[in-house]
């Protein structure tokens, strides 16, 4: 092994800086963890204390309404799998843990594209810290969590919601840059506010692209969460991380499935909403 001409003690001030952080916002990181605990605690409980067969009836009639019958009947039978799989109640653990972090993500990632879109040297700074949180392997954000927060559901949250955020941000600026700039002019011409015009002109405009971030802060979220499991987190990664420890195939192939048959129902949904906005519906007018 080659030794260094100099070694930079880059680990030891990631160290330091986690232990400092531990030490003096002990008592935000405290708050954090309650209210991340009860929103978590809340959620799961409306998913899990039902019937399965009510949730299922819910999640299809979403299916139906946001998009058409055969994506419904899709859910039901992915759902119903499920289900006889014994995972229903790891499967809304882990549902759970996505909606949880992916609303926290995206009301960061959001007005943070928003505002990267409009100001170039917000712009600057923030990519190249969403291109490091984008290439930092998934592993790495759940040792200063768990360092914070213990085990449990919470790191996994904080984890993920960290490892989720970049794709929202990218999008929702891509989307607001990628609106005509005549259009803007004709807004601002007519004497509307900077305000005014994102609200009306911007976001609408920019909702396909924004709704297409949402969809990957969702996967991105998913695959998180079932790593997450070796954290404590509740769910199918905590199932994954079982069947893994104790080489049972049957079990990590049934917590693997649950995880895939979630993955779609919440991308076909998303893709659903994405393709209902009114720029979206008018572009396909337009091309058909």
């Amino acid at each position: 092994m080659n030794d260094p001409i100099v070694r930079l003690p880059v680990g030891e001030a990631a160290e330091a800086a986690v232990d400092w952080l531990t030490s003096t916002f002990s008592w935000l990181f405290d708050l954090i963890k309650t209210v991340l605990s009860s929103a978590y605690n809340g959620l799961d409980g409306i998913l899990t204390a039902p019937p399965f067969w009510v949730v299922i009836a819910l999640l299809v009639a979403l299916a139906w309404w946001i998009r058409s019958w055969k994506l419904a009947l899709t859910a039901a039978v992915g759902l119903v799998l499920i289900n006889m799989m014994n995972q229903w109640d790891n499967a809304m653990h882990t549902l759970a843990l996505v909606l949880i972090a992916t609303a926290i993500a995206l009301v960061i990632a959001i007005p943070l594209g928003i505002l990267a879109a409009r100001n170039d040297r917000v712009s600057a700074v923030v990519r190249p810290v969403l291109d490091f949180m984008q290439t930092m392997p998934a592993f790495v954000y759940l040792i200063p969590t768990v360092t914070i927060f213990l085990t449990g559901a919470v790191p996994g949250l904080v984890a993920t919601v960290i490892f989720a955020l970049a794709p929202g941000v990218r999008f929702t600026e891509l989307g607001i840059r990628q609106v005509d700039r005549e259009v803007v002019e004709a807004g601002e011409a007519f004497g509307s506010s900077s305000g005014r015009i994102l609200r009306q002109i911007q976001l609408p405009l920019a909702m396909p692209t924004i709704m297409a971030g949402v969809n990957q802060v969702i996967m991105l979220a998913l695959s998180m969460v079932v790593i997450a499991g070796l954290v404590g987190s509740a769910g199918l990664g905590s199932e994954v991380t079982r069947a893994l420890s104790s080489i049972n195939v049957g079990l990590g192939f049934e917590a693997g499935l649950a995880v895939v048959i979630l993955a779609v129902y919440l991308d076909r949904v998303t893709s659903a909403l994405g393709s209902r906005s009114a720029v979206a519906r008018a572009r396909t007018t337009t091309s058909a």
